[in-house]
């Protein structure tokens, strides 16, 4: 498994960015009100990253033999998955929030704190849950074993690997 690249969350943040600009900008021109996130999404975000940590740690202890009993393999890619998961989702959100925010401060009315507020929030929150989903994956890899041999021949043995016990 490659782990997460800066090039796929930059793109979901972008993406997320134009998601958020055009959103509220769709809902102001048909006289709606703009769109704020729920208060419980910037809580739910960093639950979110604590769960995936507290998930990751188990993997990184079995891999460095800290820990009395094997990992099954199957746990430790669905581990993985999810903080791969997690990051990409991370970003989008981090982004749609930062797309409300440019459009809000876009605006010649000033927003009320309480929606700018959870803007902010879930826009800082989606950066945190992108950091922890990063964390959770490092903590899911090893270093590649001598024994293993991969075509290409160049790889100084960095490349991570899920380790299954």
């Amino acid at each position: 498994m490659k782990r997460t690249g800066a090039g796929v969350l930059i793109i979901a943040a972008v993406l997320g960015v134009a998601a958020g600009f055009l959103a509220d900008q769709v809902l102001t021109s048909s006289g709606s009100p703009t769109f704020t996130p729920a208060v419980t999404l910037p809580i739910l975000l960093v639950l979110l990253g604590v769960v995936v940590i507290a998930l990751a740690i188990p993997i990184r202890r079995a891999t460095h033999g800290t820990a009395s009993r094997k990992v099954d393999p199957f746990r430790a890619v669905r581990i993985a998955m999810l903080a791969k998961a997690s990051s990409i989702v991370g970003a989008a959100i981090g982004g749609l929030g930062a797309g409300l925010w440019i459009f809000l401060s876009t605006r010649p009315v000033t927003p009320s704190l309480g929606s700018l507020g959870t803007v902010i929030a879930t826009t800082v929150c989606g950066a945190l849950l992108v950091a922890a989903g990063l964390v959770a994956e490092h903590l899911c890899t090893i270093r590649k074993d001598d024994d293993d041999e991969q075509p290409g021949g160049d790889d100084p043995g960095l490349e991570p690997r899920i380790h299954g016990h």
